[in-house]
């Protein structure tokens, strides 16, 4: 089998004391590529210097939901904007959280906002949190549509209906360990995302999958996530890796194992 973890944050500091192996892991398990995300300035810094330390990375930067109440335009956006033109390969992790409400809602809206403008002026793709606040993600996919913008759901676990929207404006929907989780009920949902818009992850250190739940999470566990969601769609778990790994290589614009320069 072989898979892209299309969201990881490797860069986080739960992986400082082991994270080579955790790679090897993840190379051994049949990642062919990981992309480590930068939540913030600082993760996006690290994430991009692990990139270029370790092949089977690539890396984002974006600003996520939760930290917007720190959210500065005058000089975030600038630093972004620098680390996107460095090579980041998507805009995100960003989007809304408005079930911890760790920041003023309008806050979240005008941080995220900010980042769909990044991404429609450099051609890239954004990666989106989105959580109890799928009427006004509705209302920002729409934007972002207009403008050309395309991204992907990411550990998605909200409605059909949003999906859907985002799936008719060309997006992907990203499915995490939490489908292993036995009170995953939404089957529905696991079948409805078109066999060239699904995408798989870890999200890593968070969520790890039956039957490993409680621990750290790590990028070689997707094989999990990958079986059950094969199971549910009714084919094998080798048939969705490959899909799943050539819908993130399309989305993402990468080339998993290439050699890099």
């Amino acid at each position: 089998m072989r898979f892209i973890d299309s969201h990881s944050h490797l860069a986080d500091a739960a992986f400082d004391a082991d994270r080579e192996a955790v790679i090897e892991r993840a190379t051994q398990a049949g990642a062919s590529l990981v992309i480590c995300i930068g939540a913030s300035l600082e993760d996006a810094a690290r994430a991009r210097a692990l990139a270029a330390r370790y092949p089977l990375l690539r890396w984002t930067a974006g600003l996520h939901p939760q930290d917007a109440a720190r959210f500065d335009a005058s000089t975030d956006l600038p630093a972004l904007e620098a680390l996107l033109d460095a090579g980041a390969v998507a805009v995100g992790e960003c989007g809304l959280d408005f079930h911890y409400d760790d920041a003023p809602r309008a806050a979240q809206l005008e941080s995220f906002e900010a980042q769909l403008s990044l991404a429609a002026e450099r051609s890239l793709p954004v990666i989106v949190h989105t959580r109890e606040a799928e009427a006004e993600t509705t209302i920002m996919i729409d934007r972002a549509a207009r403008e050309g913008v395309t991204g992907v759901l990411h550990c998605y676990t909200g409605t059909l209906a949003l999906a859907e929207r985002a799936l008719g404006y060309g997006w992907y929907v990203s499915f995490s360990g939490i489908i292993t989780f036995k009170n995953w009920t939404d089957l529905e949902l696991l079948r409805a995302i078109p066999d060239d818009r699904l995408l798989v992850e870890s999200d890593a250190p968070y969520l790890a999958p039956v039957p490993r739940r409680g621990k750290r999470n790590e990028p070689a566990w997707v094989a999990h996530t990958i079986e059950r969601l094969a199971a549910v769609r009714g084919i094998s778990p080798e048939n969705l890796a490959d899909r799943t790994a050539e819908n993130a290589a399309r989305l993402f614009e990468v080339t998993p194992d290439a050699v890099r320069t």
